[in-house]
Formats: structure tokens, sequence, C-alpha cells
């Protein structure tokens, strides 16, 4: 209260702020989502290119998704790739096959109708996600309308570096997201998909907020002996700038996110039926129920929707039975990061971001594409040459697929080797900057600097106890200094500088743990 503006006789209040000013924790895992989605409009208004912040999967289906017709038409299909069989003149070496009769077919995709973004988003709710932002770049392109290369990683010439590029440039005005994810990065070539990967590091490395969820070429169907030159890829193209912010799993999993309902027919060769009746009733073997079936299917004036007619063919023909289960088994393999978009956030809610999101299970992950033993993990996770570790995703007898590893791509770095070191700091660096802005423009003397070094040491006091700090006691943990003579000089406080120093020793995780045994000469009693 200003004494000098009381002029008239009387009681006057004076509110004094019994409390400072304190930290707000920032939040810790909202992944930034940017590909390609099914539509984006919301009321009217496009949200192409546009960072959308959800908080559900229900906000994601609103903005993005197709809407359903009225019944009792068949609902909208949000994700729809067309693969094909094509026969072989023998067994396939490579890539998903069945046999039919005495012929082999091969199971190639259109790679033209391959996304990822849509499930990973499931993935991301379904192992306990929150809010997300979604920057969608575009819809689905046009199908090729023929098969691509058995054995060949998939590239879909409809997924663009230029639109992937300009969707991460949007979240440059975004300080709330945390990691970065593109699904869709793994079905360009490897040179776009390498280019892509530096530019989510070099942005990292400029923001500060976020680090990058990597998913690898190949680790869809990586061979079991030359999986390592995609390893060997990734690694040459990763650069090298960022390491520390950027994060890899490798393989693919196999997961349960899509059903029975979601593939049927109209899904195998573009939608042809005729090159399937080919197959389920071909002139050697007649199935009388299949050609009616089909031939309903194709009528015009069909009263039968889709899922009744598909319904009625998988009881009537096993050999499509058992085509819609490979063609259902391969659409289900996605990459990893949304599902570990999830696990951070589960394990960021339970207990911090200093928790390794390791040694726990990913919801929906059903089987992996190959089985990684200790010793092929080994070159996974420590490199000698580049150093860029690669976190692996094993099966284990007895406890099934868990995620084991948590390193960081900077894998030479001991400051930065660890996944949860990384996050941690962010997480601190961040909180304790946001509160730092309630004093710019205070006078930079004693008293405020007093207040700043309260306010973080209070902060950092509570991390401490979440055992987010290591230290058998506070001063141990974390230090706060502030003042002319310690982190400013005088030339500081005449140009505006209040410069603040914040040690803390953060928590590093278990990685290694060797039990000595010994034996012991028996004693006599």
């Amino acid at each position: 209260m200003n004494l000098s503006t009381i002029q008239t006789p009387g009681v006057y209040i004076q509110e004094l702020n019994a409390f400072p000013n304190s930290v707000v924790a920032v939040a810790t895992a909202v992944p930034a989502f940017i590909g390609y989605t099914p539509q984006a409009s919301y009321e009217g208004k496009s949200y192409t290119n546009v960072p959308v912040r959800i908080t559900s999967f229900a906000d994601f289906q609103a903005f993005f998704c197709l809407p359903d017709p009225p019944a009792p038409a068949s609902p909208a299909k949000q994700y729809s790739p067309e693969y094909y069989l094509v026969q072989q003149k023998s067994q396939p070496l490579k890539g998903d096959y069945m046999q039919i009769g005495a012929s082999f077919y091969s199971i190639v995709p259109d790679p033209n109708t391959v996304y990822y973004l849509y499930n990973s988003v499931r993935l991301f709710y379904e192992n306990g996600g929150g809010d997300a932002y979604i920057v969608s770049v575009g819809p689905y392109g046009p199908a090729s309308q023929k098969p691509g290369t058995p054995g060949i990683p998939v590239v879909n010439p409809n997924v663009e570096l230029n639109d992937l590029t300009g969707g991460l440039a949007l979240l440059l005005n975004e300080q709330e997201p945390t990691m970065y994810i593109c699904p869709e990065a793994t079905l360009l070539s490897v040179e776009n998909n390498g280019t892509l990967m530096q530019e989510m590091l070099l942005q990292s490395t400029k923001m500060q907020t976020a680090m990058c969820l990597f998913d690898i070429i190949g680790g869809d169907d990586p061979d079991p002996i030359l999986y390592t030159q995609d390893i060997s890829n990734f690694r040459m193209n990763t650069g090298s700038v960022g390491l520390n912010y950027g994060m890899a799993y490798y393989p693919f999993i196999g997961t349960t996110i899509m059903q029975n309902t979601d593939i049927d027919y109209t899904n195998l060769f573009g939608g042809d039926l005729k090159q399937l009746q080919a197959i389920l009733n071909p002139a050697s073997a007649p199935n009388p129920a299949v050609a009616s079936i089909l031939a309903n299917a194709q009528a015009p004036n069909s009263t039968l929707t889709v899922t009744q007619n598909n319904n009625a063919l998988l009881i009537a023909s096993q050999t499509y039975s058992l085509i819609i289960k490979h063609v259902l088994t391969d659409a289900n393999i996605l990459p990893p990061s949304g599902a570990m978009a999830g696990v951070i956030t589960t394990t960021d809610n339970m207990i911090g971001p200093w928790e390794a999101p390791a040694n726990t299970s990913i919801v929906g992950a059903a089987s992996l594409p190959i089985s990684i033993s200790e010793s092929q993990q080994a070159n996974l996770n420590v490199d000698a040459i580049s150093g860029k570790s690669i976190n692996a995703i094993r099966m284990f007898n007895g406890l099934g697929i868990l995620i084991w590893g948590s390193r960081t791509l900077d894998g030479n770095s001991q400051d930065w080797r660890y996944i949860p070191v990384r996050r941690t700091m962010i997480f601190l660096e961040q909180s304790c900057k946001l509160a730092a802005q309630a004093y710019v423009f205070q006078p930079n003397d004693k008293n405020t600097w007093e207040a700043v070094i309260s306010m973080i040491s209070s902060f950092l006091n509570s991390i401490w106890k979440q055992g987010g700090l290591q230290g058998a006691s506070a001063s141990d943990a974390y230090s706060v200094a502030c003042g002319l003579g310690s982190t400013m000089t005088g030339d500081d406080i005449l140009n505006g500088f209040m410069n603040v120093s914040v040690k803390v020793a953060v928590v590093h995780p278990a990685e290694f743990i060797v039990l000595t045994f010994q034996q012991q000469m028996a004693t006599s009693s």
C-alpha cells in the first residue's frame, strides 16, 4: 500500500502474500503424432496442417476420422489397406505366404495403401496414453491397384518427405509436446527417412522440450541373418546432431489392434472379386456357396451389407478364412513408437520421468517378427563405432514380450546415455524455466535472488522426496545458487542478467546387475 495515497482518516486493509511463487511441474508425456489421417475437419473447418491437442481417442475420432454412414450400412473404415495374393513358382523365401492346394501365394500389400498413424494412435491410448497433439499432413492417397514386391520393405509413394517435415515445423510454435513421432517415416525411402530423422533431432535440440521416438526400416519383416544391414542403415542415416534427444526401438510388433471386422473381401485384389473367385471357386473344385455369395456381393441392387457378405464367406470357405487371417496378421504388424509413447505416459503417471520405460510389457503386443537373443541385443545396445544404441523389444519365456532397453542414441555419452536421465533433465529445466518467468523485470537484487533460490529449492526437494534425485540428504541431491559474486558479476547486473546455477544428481537406471557367487567351505560347529 502506498502511504502517500492515504488522505482520509479511517481504517485501511493491506493484504500481503503469505506464500511465495512456486514451480509448477510441466507435463512430461505429451506426444505429437505427425502423419496422414482419414480426414481432418471439425464443424466445417479444415484441420490439415494444424496442430490439434486431443485428450482421448474420442477427440481423435471427432477431428480425424470419417463419419459412419446411417444404418444398416457397415461402419466406415478408417484404415483400409489392400492386399494381393501373388502366385509363386515355388515356396517363397521372404515375406508372408500361404499354400492353397499345390500353389504358393505371397501375401503382398499395395504399398500406396499402407499407413501407420491411425493404428499407432490406437496403440498409444491402449497403453495408457493421455494428452497428445496430432498434426495431419493430409488424407490417404490413391491406391496403385497393384501389389508391391514380396520381401522388399514397403515404400509408399503417397508418403512424402516434404509433408512430414512441414508438419514437424508446425510444432516449433508448440511448447507442450515432449515427444515427436512420425509412424509413417518408415514408409519413406532410406535416404528420405534419414533426412526426416535428422530434421527431428535438430528441432529437438533447438526446442529442448521434446525427444524423438524412431522406428527402423525393415523392422516389420527382418531377415534372421541380414537384419543387421537394416540396423547399419539406420545408424548411418541419423547424423550426429542431437543424438541425446533420440531413442529407437526394434523390431516392429505384431499387435491385436485390427480385428476380423476391419478386414474383408474389399481389402483383397483392390476389390476385384473376380480374382478372389478364381482362388475360392476354381473350376477344379467348385464351391456353389462361394459363387452365390460373391455374385450377391457384386449385384448393384443387393440388400446385404459388406459385413453380412463377409461373414457368409467366412462360413462358406475355409480358404477365405485362412486368407483373412494372414492378411490381418500382416496388417497388425506396426511400428512400436506409438505403443512406446503410451508406455512412457503410464510410467510417468505412476512414478515419474526418472523411471526407465523398460522391463514392462506392451498392451496389445501379441508377437514379434524376429526373436532377438541376448548376444544379438549386445550389438544393438552398444555400438563401438557410432555409439548409437537401439532398444530391443524381446520375447522372454514365461514373461511374454518386454521392452528391454532404455538408452538414447547417444550411447557413448556418460551424461546422456539413458532415456530417463535426458527426460528428467528436460522436465526439471522446463519446469524451472516457466516458473522463473514470474521474475522477469523484477529488481535484480538480493530479495529476488533469495526468492528464486527458495522457489527452485522447494521444487527440487519435492522431486528428491519422490525418488527423482539421488542422495542421502537434500544437500547431496541438488544445489541452487544465485547472487552477486557467486553466479553474477557487476556487469551482469548492469546488463540485466540474473544467472541461476542449478546442480542436480539425477538417478541412473541399474542397467547391469552383477551377482557374485562364491563357494564357502563347510565349517565345524
